[in-house]
């Protein structure tokens, strides 16, 4: 599971640090590749297995469903496998970190889940201004679900 928030930065090859805690809870899948893939905000980081296992979710949908067929044109097409280098970064290619509005200062933000996601820090940082004060509604959300 990945959690907290980490900020780094983009370095000019396209490379972003992949934060040590978020690596130690890579190391518990196999292998080492990643998916990366932008959603409407940022950057998702899948472990490859994790990823896979989406995949055959959307898989095992009848491809008659238009909904379906939807999300694999605008978001599944545009997941790509990346490999972290010997200092645990990410090479992030130009088309991703375009459709994910990045491009030096970022944030990591663990979600409890799965996967990560890549924000670029302004914009992350408005996000959060804008939706900070929806945090009593969310615990609200949480204890409906029995968390």
């Amino acid at each position: 599971m990945f959690r907290g928030r980490y900020q780094h930065t983009i370095d000019p090859k396209g490379r972003l640090s992949v934060p040590s805690k978020y690596r130690d809870a890579l190391a518990q899948y196999d292998g080492s590749s990643l998916i990366v893939v932008p959603n409407e905000q940022a950057i998702e980081v899948h472990p490859l297995g994790e990823w896979e296992r989406i995949e055959t979710k959307i898989n095992e949908q009848s491809m008659f469903d238009l909904e379906v067929r939807k999300l694999g044109r605008l978001y599944i097409s545009r997941a790509k496998e990346v490999e972290p280098d010997s200092a645990g970064r990410i090479l992030l290619p130009p088309d991703t970190r375009a459709q994910g509005g990045l491009a030096r200062d970022v944030t990591l933000i663990g979600l409890g889940r799965k996967y990560f996601e890549i924000w670029d820090r302004k914009r992350f940082e408005e996000y959060e201004r804008v939706n900070g004060d929806g945090l009593p509604t969310g615990f609200e959300r949480l204890a409906q679900l029995g968390v």
